[in-house]
């Protein structure tokens, strides 16, 4: 799904970088509320100045990962702890208040894979981003694409025979095959669009 989103952004002409979250070298957030006092993540020595410098200046933000156990891959939760430095919280008697440092007018893409034969169980990944994306300001739009039914690597890309194969050894009905390798086509479509569109916008 990413690699299609982005051959369309480059297709479109569109700048773009890719971290593979993975691969870089992130700390945990430890909830220690210093950047309630400056401004931005007290911790360092890892790569986050350098990702949060990018996501600052970046116009959409797109996030892709497989559904663990309901909810986004550990590498990327990590990630997503350290937005809250992008933030000033306050607590209150009756919850918390959100402040961005910065007004933020993004577009944040979410593109999801998921074993489960129904899409419901990203649930709450998409709640999660849809509060990041309302606390973060006003001018933030949230789109999400979900791929449910996909258990091993590259299967979004597999043929009917490929599926019924696969299928039969996962002990699913193989007459699935059909529907799902033609939403599985439209799926990389959507993901593709969206990337040819990012350069129109």
């Amino acid at each position: 799904m990413l690699q299609e989103f982005v051959r369309g952004a480059e297709a479109g002409g569109a700048t773009i970088e890719v971290f593979q979250v993975a691969d870089l070298q992130l700390h945990y957030c430890r909830g220690c509320l210093r950047c309630n006092l400056l401004g931005r993540c007290s911790l360092r020595g890892d790569d986050w100045q350098r990702v949060a410098e990018s996501i600052r200046a970046a116009d959409r933000l797109v996030f892709a990962s497989p559904v663990y156990f309901h909810h986004v891959s550990a590498p990327l939760k990590k990630l997503l702890d350290r937005f809250r430095s992008f933030l000033k919280v306050r607590i209150t008697e009756t919850g918390l208040d959100h402040h961005p440092w910065e007004t933020w007018k993004k577009e944040f893409i979410v593109l999801l894979s998921l074993g489960s034969s129904d899409t419901t169980d990203a649930q709450p990944i998409i709640e999660l981003f849809k509060f990041m994306v309302n606390v973060l300001g006003s001018g933030n739009r949230l789109m999400v694409v979900t791929a449910p039914r996909l258990a091993v690597p590259n299967q979004i890309r597999m043929d009917r025979a490929a599926l019924e194969a696969l299928y039969r050894k996962m002990s699913l009905p193989e007459n699935l095959a059909a529907f799902d390798g033609e939403r599985n086509h439209r799926i990389l479509e959507q993901c593709y669009r969206l990337g040819c569109g990012i350069s129109e916008q």
